[in-house]
């Protein structure tokens, strides 16, 4: 099966650590496991809350959702993978194996917007990982979401990298009209050899332009965030990005610079050594320029960006095909329509 990363990096939390040691194993028998030899596992998740909020000063929602925990997308530079050292796990092999599934998201949904004290706002599904993973397909737990927030009239905003959105775009299309919904797709290379190795699991770059046009023409509107930029990767791709997109009916177009917070960072090293050959050294020098010397910064106003010469240059580049193409913000979600949701079990409000 193939991976993003190779590694089972130490949880930072645990004080043991976990090495495997094949000087006796019995290769008469059987040979020793491997990393591709991890099969994808979804595990029950009994979480008894779903919608979470931020106060983080650059991150522009302060609601977001999650049905699933990990990804079986298995992009290497994920910046979420260090959330599964919550659960005791690691944010290399385990977090593109073993997904938590929120079997109850739908119902929790339902009585977090049927409480008193929710003012409506938008709500990003996801803030973490991506909601149109695989486990998507058989478990269709945003498809059930969305029909929540249509009868309660939620503004909700989608970020994916997975054309299964395409799936429900009779519910989008329906929360579009009367402006309760956002498509946010991630695009950040057009070369399907590079993309399948930086994102195993992910869609092909053509099925997710074909899933920007279809949500389009469906009128849902779609800002692609051509994210991460991965300088001396995929950083001059962005142009030829942004006019496809701009092409397929992309409203906007949007990026992030590279971030590899704490263990992200050596799944990532990892990677690009073995993956990308002469070009690791250069890409880990730039990435280094734009981080005052360092892989990664979690500086508010600097860390999606990045900082110097370079990370100005890129963003200029960026602001002035933005304009170029005609992108522009997209309307604000509507909270005027929101209708307070019944509770599963039926009961009515009493005033």
């Amino acid at each position: 099966m193939q991976h993003g990363s190779r590694l089972d990096p130490a949880n930072r939390f645990l004080s043991t650590e976990q090495v495997p040691d094949f000087d006796h194993w019995d290769e008469v028998s059987e040979p020793h496991p491997t990393w591709s030899d991890r099969k994808i596992e979804y595990l029950a998740d009994t979480s008894r809350s779903f919608v979470t909020s931020n106060d983080s000063p650059d991150i522009p929602f302060r609601y977001s959702a999650n049905p699933y925990r990990g990804c079986a997308h298995g992009c290497a530079y994920c910046y979420a993978r260090n959330t599964h050292e919550y659960l005791g796990l690691n944010a290399g092999l385990d977090f593109e194996t073993k997904i938590f599934v929120k079997q109850q998201a739908p119902q929790l949904f339902r009585e977090f917007l049927a409480r008193d004290a929710w003012c409506c706002e938008p709500i990003i599904f996801c803030g973490v990982t991506d909601c149109y993973q695989p486990a998507e397909r058989e478990y269709r737990l945003m498809r059930q979401c969305l029909e929540v927030a249509l009868e309660c009239r939620q503004p909700v905003s989608l970020i994916t990298k997975n054309a299964l959105i395409v799936r429900d775009v009779d519910l989008l299309a329906e929360l579009a009209k009367l402006q309760l919904v956002h498509a946010h797709i991630s695009i950040n290379s057009l070369d399907p050899e590079l993309a399948r190795v930086m994102e195993p699991r992910t869609s092909i770059p053509a099925a997710r332009l074909r899933a920007v046009k279809a949500l389009s023409d469906a009128g849902v509107p779609v800002r692609v965030m051509v994210a991460p930029i991965i300088p001396g990767l995929n950083d001059h791709e962005a142009p030829a990005v942004m006019k496809a997109v701009r092409e397929a009916g992309a409203l906007d177009a949007r990026y992030v610079m590279l971030r590899l917070p704490l263990t992200v960072e050596p799944v990532f090293r990892e990677w690009l050594t073995r993956t990308q050959g002469a070009k690791a050294e250069k890409v880990e020098g730039l990435i280094r320029h734009m981080r005052h010397g360092e892989m990664s910064s979690a500086n508010w106003g600097e860390r999606m960006r990045g900082t110097g010469p370079i990370a100005e240059q890129f963003a200029t580049m960026f602001a002035v095909f933005r304009q170029k193409l005609g992108f522009g913000d997209l309307l604000r979600l509507d909270t005027s329509q929101f209708r307070s949701a019944v509770q599963s079990h039926g009961q009515l409000r009493l005033f």
